[in-house]
């Protein structure tokens, strides 16, 4: 896990050494219901549509990576909190 921040933004990265995602996989991720092919595993596929929404709510994105056979990494980009609004009840 890595984190970082810089030009107004804040941003997390997890990696894995996994299988990876195969590269025409990587543009449904985030479509809801959407489990990919190596399934199999139990779930609705809506976690990565929800954290998606949640973080776009917050006027951020999340980014994948992925190399099949090296693993993936996910990016969540925040935007940094504004000195003025630090604190404040949302």
């Amino acid at each position: 896990m890595e984190a970082g921040s810089g030009d107004g933004r804040v941003w997390i990265r997890v990696q894995d050494t996994g299988p990876g995602i195969p590269p025409e996989e990587l543009p449904r991720l985030f479509e809801p219901f959407y489990r990919g092919r190596q399934g199999g595993r139990p779930g609705l596929g809506l976690g990565l549509f929800l954290a998606r929404t949640i973080v776009e709510a917050h006027g951020g994105h999340l980014e994948i990576t992925s190399e099949p056979g090296a693993g993936s990494a996910f990016t969540l980009i925040l935007p940094a909190a504004h000195p003025d609004r630090r604190g404040s009840a949302c």
